[in-house]
């Protein structure tokens, strides 16, 4: 048995993948389900129910699907061009230490459109420059991305803690590890009464369409996919790789980042340690489900949420264990993995 790489690969086959991979991921997980004694068509029932059965439901898991298109796109944004973001986590991280420290108080008295603005690009902007130093790293001294990114998270994570039990501590929490809020002003909006659904929903959308546009009609889009293809022919075509990939990641950063911002704005208004259960890492599920499609991004991260929000209704309601949501949505990832090598290549004997 031997591997052919095909010589055209079909739309069909590129949208049959990803739904192919999810189904073979939902029978495997049946299966553990199965070994817990619970039955199975109960349980994805009632994970059914728990992520769209309500409106509750379904703009709870809108609001979990909302920083993981963000970081989805930054994601698929980045391994477009080869460029290996797995610090994701700690760049939404920074991003929503950023928004506090602009959106805390209002000196000037901006008016609540244009603060809302401002805090965001403050945590796009804190996000773009934590990518961009590992980058540089690489161009400049051949340094791992991989590596770089992923011990910043760290990094990221302990300056959190300080910063919060330090200089930015709310007086007000009586001793619990948090921020100060930002500025009411400085919240987003609800787009649902009685409910945490917000309008960082509405961007992340925009979002995920101006991406789509940015790869894949502009000139910066076609350089970055050509450096990610091959940086070699890409230099001989006149391509400057080394700038090209410093505004890619510049981009992918600043949407992480900016992921963390609209954390702060929309749902919880100051920053703790808790704030992400994972966002980060959980956008590179989400950007290799999309097959790097940044409106694909869209329907990956809220089939991701509704995993996570169902399976936590599931497991109340049946006594499994709602860890079968973090399985479930790894065997995603790897049966996409598989699905993505037989797109490419056709198994001969």
């Amino acid at each position: 048995m031997r591997l052919e790489r095909r010589e055209t690969q079909s739309a069909w086959l590129m949208l049959a993948a990803p739904l192919a991979a999810v189904a073979v991921a939902l029978v495997l997980s049946g299966g553990l389900i199965a070994l817990s004694g619970a039955s199975v068509p109960e349980a994805f029932r009632r994970i059914a129910i728990g992520a769209f059965g309500s409106r509750l439901a379904i703009t709870e898991t809108l609001t979990r699907a909302t920083p993981l298109i963000l970081t989805g796109l930054a994601v698929a944004v980045a391994f477009r061009a080869r460029v290996w973001n797995i610090g994701a986590e700690g760049q939404l991280y920074l991003g929503a230490v950023a928004a506090v420290a602009v959106g805390a108080t209002n000196p000037l008295g901006l008016p609540a459109p244009l603060l809302v603005l401002v805090v965001a690009a403050a945590g796009a902007v804190a996000g773009a420059l934590l990518l961009v130093l590992p980058v540089a790293l690489r161009l400049r001294f051949a340094v791992d991305e991989v590596v770089t990114t992923l011990l910043l998270n760290f990094i990221v994570l302990l300056f959190v803690s300080m910063m919060i039990e330090g200089p930015m501590k709310d007086p007000l929490a009586f001793g619990w590890p948090a921020s100060v809020p930002v500025d009411d002003a400085a919240t987003l909006p609800h787009l649902v009464e009685r409910s945490r659904l917000h309008a960082g929903l509405i961007l992340a959308l925009v979002m995920a369409v101006v991406v789509q546009y940015v790869m894949t009609r502009t000139v910066f889009g076609l350089e970055a996919r050509a450096t990610g293809h091959n940086p070699a022919a890409a230099r001989f075509a006149g391509v400057p790789v080394g700038r090209t990939l410093l505004k890619v990641a510049a981009l992918s950063g600043g949407l992480a980042g900016l992921a963390g911002a609209i954390e702060v704005m929309g749902v919880k208004g100051y920053v703790t340690t808790d704030l992400s259960p994972g966002f980060g890492y959980a956008g590179i599920i989400v950007a290799m489900l999309a097959n790097l499609s940044p409106v694909g991004v869209v329907g990956a991260a809220i089939f991701s949420a509704a995993i996570f929000v169902g399976a936590d209704s599931m497991g109340r309601a049946m006594g499994v264990p709602s860890f079968i949501a973090d399985v479930t949505v790894a065997l995603a990832l790897l049966t996409m993995l598989v699905a993505l090598l037989l797109t490419t290549y056709r198994i001969r004997r």
